[in-house]
């Protein structure tokens, strides 16, 4: 097990810049963005065309001895307005076509989500099953939408050796360990799971159990954290819409690792992941609203460096 950075969180940043900085932090790993809703600051989709870019962000990596877990492109492909879906279609082919080129295992994406019908102009995340007009816009989301595409990328994806690891975030399609199944039953083994924990938190799925779920599926892991305000949530409950920055009012935030749980339960983590199959990259993602994101970075990646050993190849411990 190593520990990385999703590297959005420094994108005022050039990569240079940003090597050097992780490498002070003992980290030699980085999950790169390539566009849609986490932009595209440190790795651009332009190097497929040609020309010596493609050459010079692998030497400023091989420079400073850093490997890539992932190429990032959270987005919505299947969004009802035609013209957005059809962006965020062409970033995920692309960076799956990048991802061939510089020997990247893995592409993170979301699920995406439909609207209601073919005449929706937003998406609708359908969190209950009654009234039955509920019931009948999931189902023809999944029937009429989820499945073509999700089976026609995921072929595409194995097509060029990369893995779609899907995050299950809320507001998607996917979005819990059920979700994840259902989708990677109708895509195929191409497609498995971006694990992040911070997101079960709030949903009252617990993540060691679902990593049993999850077993054989689970393609990269988010480090990040939940916070939850046992005083608020008996007013808003856990499907609370007020905005993240508001953290006084609401029932839940994201928190840096180590300040919504704390080591003990990190390292249960760790290895119930290893028990299950899962011993790559820790992949450290910034979205706590009370510290900036070099306070988060540095915080995060040495909780984690402090709970995870890497091993050096060749070496054993009893020498």
């Amino acid at each position: 097990m190593r520990v990385g950075v999703f590297t959005p969180l420094l994108s005022q940043l050039s990569l240079p810049v940003v090597l050097k900085k992780l490498a002070a932090l003992q980290i030699n790993t980085v999950e790169l963005a390539t566009g849609n809703y986490v932009g595209d600051a440190h790795c651009k989709l332009s190097m497929l065309e040609g020309g010596s870019a493609l050459a010079e962000f692998q030497r400023a990596l091989g420079d400073h001895g850093v490997s890539i877990s992932a190429l990032s492109c959270h987005g919505n492909a299947l969004h009802p307005d035609k013209d957005f879906a059809q962006h965020d279609r062409e970033v995920s082919r692309k960076t799956i076509l990048l991802a061939e080129k510089l020997g990247v295992p893995v592409v993170v994406d979301f699920s995406g989500c439909p609207g209601d019908s073919p005449h929706a102009t937003a998406p609708n995340w359908v969190t209950c099953p009654w009234p039955p007009d509920y019931q009948k816009v999931l189902q023809w989301q999944w029937n009429e939408v989820v499945a073509p595409y999700w089976t026609e990328h995921a072929k595409f994806a194995a097509d060029h050796g990369v893995k779609i690891a899907i995050e299950m975030h809320p507001g998607f399609v996917v979005y819990s360990p059920e979700t994840m199944l259902r989708l990677r039953s109708l895509a195929g083994a191409s497609v498995g799971c971006n694990f992040d924990p911070s997101h079960l938190f709030w949903q009252s799925i617990d993540p060691m159990a679902a990593i049993r779920v999850l077993q054989g599926a689970i393609f990269h892991v988010h480090a990040k954290d939940t916070q939850i305000f046992q005083n608020n949530l008996p007013r808003a409950g856990m499907l609370d819409t007020k905005p993240y920055t508001n953290e006084r009012e609401r029932s839940w935030i994201f928190r840096t690792c180590g300040y919504g749980h704390g080591a003990e339960w990190w390292s249960e983590f760790v290895s119930t992941l290893r028990m299950f199959g899962y011993d790559s990259v820790l992949s450290i993602e910034h979205e706590d609203s009370l510290l900036s994101p070099e306070e988060g970075l540095t915080k995060a990646a040495n909780f984690l460096n402090g709970i995870v050993i890497r091993e050096q190849p060749g070496a054993a411990w009893w020498t």
